[in-house]
Parts: C-alpha cells; structure tokens; sequence
C-alpha cells in the first residue's frame, strides 16, 4: 500500500517530491500515460530500477494454447492476453563514462508530477555521480492525443560546477525481460519473448523494429526520430539489430550549457496490413511529428 502523505495534495497534478524506490510498481501505473491507443507505464526514463517495464497497443496480443489433462464441456482452447511491446521510453545517460542510476551516487532531488491539465509527465532530478559530477535532469513525456500512434520525450540534461562528457543513448528494445505475467505455467511459456523480428533499420537520427507473435499473427511496428540540439562538437550515431536499435548523442558540456533531445516514437500494428505498409505508416507518422 502506499502510505499516506506520499502525495501532496495539489489541483490538476499528482507529485510525487522524492523518489521512493521501494513504491516503483504502483508509482509507474499511477505516472503511466495513454490515449486509448498507446499505453506506456510511469517508468524512470533510463529504464532501471523498475517494478514492472510496460508498453501496451490496444488490441495488441498474443494467443497461446490452454491443453488439459481431462477436457471438460466449455473449457476454452485458446487464451489471450495483452503483451509488452517494443519499449521506446528508454533514454540511458552516461555522464563522465559512468551511467546514471539512481540506486548509486547522491540524489539531491527527485521529483515527478503527472500535469493532468496538459497531459504529461514532468520529471526533475539532481544527482552527483560517484566520482562527483553533478548533472541537473529534467524530462517530460507525453502520448499524443492528436496523434493516436506517436508519443515523444523532452530530455535535458546540464552539468553543475565542472565540464562533463555527455552520452544519450535513446533506444528501441524487443522481448525486454518482464515478470511472469500468470500464475499458469501454459501461459508463461507461450508469452516469453512473444515478438518474432522481422525487419529492423537505422539511418542518421532515425531506427526501426519490426515484429510479428507467434501466435496471434499480428504485426507491429516501431519507430524513433530525434531533433538533437547540444555544442557544435555533438555527434549523433544509430545502429539496429533484430531486438535493439539505438540512437547515440554524445557531446562535451561546460556548465550552464545544455543537451537537449526530443525523442518522438511511433507505432503501427495491424492483424492485416503488411509489413512494408506498417512501415510506411510509421515513417509518415514520424515525419508528421517532426513537423
């Protein structure tokens, strides 16, 4: 349960002033944003800690087989259930070689509200890395409601008192590793690492991941794009392979200075549609974003 006074009372906003680690799985359905067609839970940006990784399309599932040792009249054959699809919310920083992670360095300060007046999820933090850079943070994360098949996040990030190197990888990521879903072993087997790969691509600030079930026959697809502003010196690379593809900025900054990256994501899925189709749907859909 969450005890009370974890959040203030304030109109049009649920905060939440301080990290509480141990409270992750609830805060991450309570942060979580959706607008009827995507779906993704309040986790941390860089992914880790989490209590549970979730992103979610409507009518999006996987099917698997319900044998029994004595069938009986009216026993289902087949269940279903809703999958964790490929997950673009990740945004890893590393500052000075050393990744960020709340569980080590100094947290001075952590906060996340979900603004219920404009839709998003706002995220500010403070953290001194365990060989003393500071870096300010701040993130805010929405899913469109004008554009049912795009979400996007707004990440800053800016050195306290010396220069720091500076790297943000923004990654796509399949078959991401989640707690069993059932108690009934029949489905456990059958929705571990659901997604089949079949296309994936990166190109400049741009990569793709397409996937069909094994089972259910339903396709998707998944696509990331970036409008990157930093330093002159910024560098921008991606790469893809059937599970992962990332997109990698790196940079130098001095205080005060700032790398600021918008990361727009995409979805396309259909039980019909084929996967170039998905495909094209998906690049129109992050053309229109970045617009």
């Amino acid at each position: 349960m969450i005890p009370p006074g974890t959040f203030p009372v304030e109109p049009w906003a649920v905060t939440e002033p301080e990290l509480r680690p141990e409270l992750l799985a609830q805060t991450e359905t309570i942060f979580a944003l959706s607008n009827g067609h995507i779906g993704l839970r309040g986790n941390l940006d860089e992914g880790e800690p989490h209590g549970v990784p979730g992103s979610y399309l409507n009518g999006f599932f996987e099917s698997f087989p319900l044998p029994y040792a004595e069938r009986g009249y009216g026993d289902p054959k087949v269940g279903q259930s809703l999958i964790d699809v490929t997950n673009g919310k990740h945004l890893r920083l590393l500052v000075d070689d050393e990744p960020f992670d709340v569980r080590h360095g100094t947290l001075t300060h952590h906060r996340r509200s979900l603004d219920l007046r404009d839709g998003v999820l706002r995220r500010e933090v403070d953290w001194t890395s365990p060989a003393g850079q500071r870096v300010r943070v701040r993130s805010v994360r929405l899913v469109s409601f004008v554009q049912r098949a795009v979400a996007a996040v707004l990440y800053e990030v800016e050195p306290v008192g010396e220069p720091a190197r500076i790297v943000v990888q923004s990654t796509l990521v399949a078959n991401e590793p989640v707690p069993e879903p059932h108690d009934d072993p029949r489905a456990e087997a059958a929705l571990r690492a659901p997604l089949v790969p079949e296309i994936h691509s990166a190109n400049r600030t741009e990569v793709v991941l397409g996937h069909h079930t094994r089972s259910s026959g339903l396709r998707m697809v998944a696509g990331l794009d970036h409008v990157v502003d930093g330093p002159e010196s910024t560098a921008t690379t991606a790469e893809s392979e059937p599970d992962l593809a990332r997109v990698t900025v790196s940079t130098e900054l001095a205080p005060g200075e700032r790398l600021r990256v918008v990361k727009l994501l995409a979805y396309g899925w259909s039980s019909q549609r084929s996967m170039p189709a998905l495909r094209d749907q998906v690049d129109a859909a992050l053309a229109a974003a970045r617009r």
